[in-house]
């Protein structure tokens, strides 16, 4: 028996990274899965390698529609959706005053706007199932779990549009689960710390992501700052991206029905006791 079995879940950005451990570890628990990437070919290629029902899902998250078009599919795919995870999403740096209005906003769209967007989407067929259960007297748990930052929570230097798109995406999972709660709909965040993606990569690598606008936006951080890992984390290492899917997978098990409007810090320690 798995702790998703009989799930169907959607987690956005997951061919590649974070996203695509949470994706393998769910269906190893018993999930249907939705992939999503903004690359086609790369989407297609993760849900191939994945032994397990999966679907596909392509396209550009932050344009207006394709959150309603991706959460179509899903219910298409495998009748109803019980968890989503907002995972997508890519950093752009700079210091303030060298960053542009375009940079800034580009944070604000992946990161906070696009997972409104996905829970809003989910609004009509979830709210619908929850009054029929509540009728019934049933309780059905649904799950929503939100990617933050401890950029977002404890701020870093360089990342002003990063740290305010994941602090908006704590105080928006802290309103849902308001709202929401008596849907019986868990809504919780991760803040992650320093996990081993290509966003946290050495910078000295050259890979690059297409940005808003088509400006073409550097990926991963200076070796330099790799390197004061073990100093800066209590553990003394990054977390791989399959340390990181295991809180989500927590989240979204029945083991946290209870949990609800948290912010669960994955850091190995980082930042430890500077929380209020």
């Amino acid at each position: 028996m798995g702790l998703l079995d009989g799930k169907a879940a959607i987690i956005t950005g997951s061919a590649r990274g974070i996203g695509r451990a949470t994706a393998e570890l769910f269906v190893r628990e018993g999930a249907k899965v939705l992939i999503n990437d903004i690359d086609g070919d790369i989407a297609e290629q993760a849900a191939s390698e994945i032994e397990g029902e999966t679907a596909v899902f392509a396209g550009d998250l932050t344009k207006e529609g394709t959150p309603d078009e991706l959460v179509a599919k899903a219910n298409e795919a495998f009748g109803s959706v019980d968890i989503l995870v907002n995972n997508a999403g890519y950093t752009w740096d700079g210091v303030v005053h060298k960053m542009t209005d375009e940079q800034f906003q580009a944070m604000l769209d992946i990161h906070t706007i696009v997972p409104f967007r996905m829970i809003r989407a989910l609004a009509p067929t979830w709210r619908e199932a929850a009054k029929a259960e509540r009728g019934e007297g049933k309780e059905v748990f649904r799950k929503i779990v939100n990617v933050s930052s401890i950029s977002g929570t404890m701020g870093n230097a360089g990342q002003a549009n990063y740290s305010s798109a994941k602090a908006g995406v704590v105080g928006l999972t802290k309103t849902i689960a308001k709202e929401w709660g008596a849907l019986k709909v868990n809504v919780n965040a991760v803040a992650f710390g320093f996990i081993e993606t290509r966003l946290t990569q050495a910078k000295e690598k050259g890979e690059e992501i297409e940005a808003a606008g088509g400006e073409k936006v550097a990926l991963g951080i200076p070796e330099q700052m790799r390197a004061m890992a073990s100093a800066i984390i209590p553990l003394g290492r990054p977390a791989s991206p399959e340390e990181a899917a295991g809180p989500v997978l927590f989240l979204c098990s029945e083991h946290a029905n209870y949990v609800h409007g948290q912010v669960l810090n994955v850091t190995g320690g980082q930042f430890g006791g500077m929380y209020i």
